[in-house]
């Protein structure tokens, strides 16, 4: 595999789009889609990894501003639908798990 190819997988792994079931309006911008980007160490600063794997709220309106683009506030996570903040803290639960774990969650052919 060459470099610039390697390089493009594991920044599409990096990166997750969430269309939101909901819309969120901000003033005069509609927000439809949220980039989450894997976080670095880091971001996780002052949370529980066991927190964000149960998807406690707390942690996810901490960690979701340092993550999404475009960012979204305190505020913004607090008036989400909850089935898009289940569908952003899925993707962060994703990014936490190791390869392994995700391979062994994932049916085999």
């Amino acid at each position: 595999m060459s470099a610039a190819l390697a390089s493009t997988s594991a920044l599409a792994a990096a990166l997750a789009l969430v269309t939101l079931d909901t819309p969120l309006v901000r003033g005069d911008e509609t927000i439809e889609q949220v980039r989450v980007r894997k976080p670095k160490s880091g971001e996780l600063r002052g949370l529980s990894l066991s927190d964000l794997l149960k998807l406690e709220y707390a942690a996810l309106e901490t960690l979701l501003p340092r993550i999404t683009v475009p960012t979204l506030s305190k505020q913004d996570v607090a008036s989400l639908d909850p089935s898009d903040l289940t569908q952003l803290g899925s993707e962060v639960m994703d990014f936490l798990l190791p390869k392994e774990a995700k391979a062994a969650l994932s049916p085999s052919e």
